[in-house]
């Protein structure tokens, strides 16, 4: 997809601040410091529309970003970050259940997972709990140009295996640095963001 349109439209912290249109949304999880954000500048060509951090739990609010005028990214706070107190920590993890729970024009989640170690107990958890809603997913295995090419499908199988994923459930490795698995991040996502023709 060209993406000639990007903009942060509002970082919201409950459902009475999401944006009222009626455009198709992508949620984006993952634990702090996965690498949302460079997942999100990487995909629309922009170097810095989401703010990257190298402190962890930076995005701290459900980040909307309407992209050509067509769809929402939303970029869910990180979870699994232990310098958060534990009721702020309980705070995002009811809002991004209120989310992804009750929000009709969620269409796809992009559970983001770093492709170097083993996915965490967190990610398990998340991973489960997608199950169990039944929400359609996309797992992106980030920082793919940190481990040598060679090795790649034996980290995407452990990956696979851990979280227990369907063979239905696309697994894609991706690097914000190398553009790796861009084409087909974008191939997964367009059934869900472009109205069907016919």
């Amino acid at each position: 997809m060209k993406v000639t349109q990007a903009e942060l439209v509002i970082s919201a912290v409950s459902a009475k601040q999401y944006p009222q249109e009626a455009l198709p949304e992508i949620a984006l999880a993952g634990r702090s410091n996965v690498g949302k954000s460079s997942f999100i500048n990487k995909l629309i060509n922009r170097k810095n529309l989401a703010r990257t951090s190298s402190k962890p739990g930076k995005t701290q609010t459900l980040n909307f970003y309407r992209i050509n005028k067509q769809f929402f990214f939303v970029d869910l706070p990180g979870y699994g970050y232990a310098k958060v107190s534990k009721t702020e920590r309980e705070r995002w993890g009811r809002f991004i259940e209120e989310y992804l729970t009750t929000r009709e024009q969620l269409q796809l989640i992009c559970h983001l997972v770093d492709i170097r170690h083993q996915p965490t107990k967190d990610d398990q958890t998340m991973a489960d709990w997608l199950n169990h809603m039944d929400l359609p997913r996309l797992v992106v295995a980030t920082k793919a140009d940190k481990i040598p090419k060679g090795k790649i499908h034996q980290h995407l199988k452990i990956i696979k295996e851990t979280l227990q994923l369907d063979k239905d459930v696309p697994l894609i490795a991706f690097s914000a640095e190398t553009g790796q698995g861009k084409d087909e991040v974008w191939q997964a996502l367009n059934p869900y963001i472009l109205p069907e023709s016919g």
